[in-house]
């Protein structure tokens, strides 16, 4: 079974002038390793580092798995599938490091490797977005390096998580995919194109 091993940087954002707009990743990461297994329905979370004290290990509450399931479910897929997620935090938690946004981009892209999605860039950092609403944060723990970006008002209610705490599929299939998810599940909530720019 495939093993998938996902580091997201911790950010500094509301560099200088730039409030909610500049961000930079660092050189601190959250590392999830996640093993996909034959067992039916069992997902078990596993944190190790000194930053783990409180974070959840029930898949239901946990960011980074809700996120997870929150993007599959918006493309049809409605459990996550059965695997072992070591979560390696080395980003204080409340620091003001971006800690839940590293967590949503790793849910974010656990979710497109465990179902194989194949989004883009863009549709990674919308769905971001949907969750966590510092784009100066999530861009640059998304993208790395130095970013400016922003962040459009969209409708937020229904179906998001909370935080705080081959060839790749074309636009067109990935669209077609989330609205046939839509279309079998009428509460879900997906986020629209383009609500953030980096």
């Amino acid at each position: 079974m495939p093993t998938f091993v996902i580091n997201v940087p911790a950010t500094s954002a509301n560099i200088g002038p730039g409030f909610d707009v500049m961000g930079l990743s660092l050189s601190l990461y959250l590392t999830v390793t996640a093993e996909v297994s034959d067992a039916a329905n069992a997902v078990t979370i596993a944190y190790e580092g000194a930053n783990s004290d409180g974070l959840s290990c029930d898949p239901k509450s946990n960011l980074i798995t809700s996120t997870t399931l929150y993007v599959l479910q918006c493309n049809g897929i409605n459990v996550l599938p059965s695997c072992s997620l070591r979560i390696n935090n080395r980003i204080p938690l409340g620091r003001g490091l971006g800690s839940s946004g590293a967590a949503v981009v790793a849910g974010v892209l656990l979710a497109n490797a465990l179902g194989s999605l194949n989004l883009s860039r863009q549709r990674m950092l919308d769905y971001c977005l949907m969750i966590e609403h510092h784009p100066d944060n999530v861009a640059a723990a998304l993208v790395g390096g130095f970013v400016a970006s922003y962040l459009i008002d969209v409708d937020r209610s229904g179906n998001i998580p909370a935080s705080e705490a081959p060839p790749s599929a074309t636009l067109d299939e990935q669209r077609e995919r989330e609205l046939r998810a839509l279309a079998a599940d009428a509460s879900l909530t997906l986020p629209p194109e383009n609500i953030g720019h980096f």
